[in-house]
This record gives structure tokens, sequence and C-alpha cells, in this order.
């Protein structure tokens, strides 16, 4: 198997695990979060949005909003994990467009 075809295995795996395996938060609400749509709690979104979009911003006091909320902290640890996944996922897919435009092919890098 060729190492793009690896990594993208990979990568599916991943993204496959953080949205269908055990969790303490919900598969819809851990979709929620790896897409970036709302989740019903403005300190919930606040922190997913900032764990997409300014991760370097998120603070102390982002995650304790959450808690307060009614979150778990291994609900709030699973969140993060999509959202960060989701956002990841996103430009990794925009990277392979642009790499298929780029050579003209039509394919994502690396694809048969």
């Amino acid at each position: 198997m060729p190492d793009e075809d690896r990594k993208r295995a990979a990568h599916r795996a991943l993204v496959e695990r953080v949205l269908g395996g055990e969790g303490r938060a919900s598969a819809e609400q851990r979709a929620r979060a790896f897409a970036g749509d709302g989740l019903a709690s403005p300190p919930l979104d606040a922190l997913i949005g900032k764990v997409a979009d300014r991760p370097a911003q998120v603070t102390e006091a982002d995650l304790a909003a959450a808690k307060a909320a009614g979150c778990t902290e291994d609900q709030l640890f699973e969140l993060v994990v999509c959202a960060a996944v989701g956002r990841s996922t996103r430009l990794y897919e925009a990277g392979l467009a642009a790499l298929a435009e780029a050579t003209g092919d039509g394919r994502p890098h690396g694809a048969a």
C-alpha cells in the first residue's frame, strides 16, 4: 500500500473513531463539534469555536464555563478532540483539492 493510501486510511480510521466510537458525549454532539455546528450551549459553542478557529485563545475560563453549563471533563475532552479533528479534516481536504487542481488531474494528490 502506498504511503498516501496508508495516510488516508489512518485519517479515515481516526475520524470514524472520534465520531462513532464509545464516548461520554453523544454521537450527535461529537458530530456537531466535528462539523463546527452549534451545540446548543453558548459556553460550549464558544469553546468549540475557539478550538476550531483560534486554539491559542482557549483559556481555563472557557473550559470552566463549559463545565458550569453541565459538561463533564470527559465530554469536554471528546468534544474538543472532535472540533480539532474536524477542523484539521477540512484543512486536509482543502489541501488535497488544491493539489488536484494544481496538477490538473482532477484527482486528490496520490489517488490512483
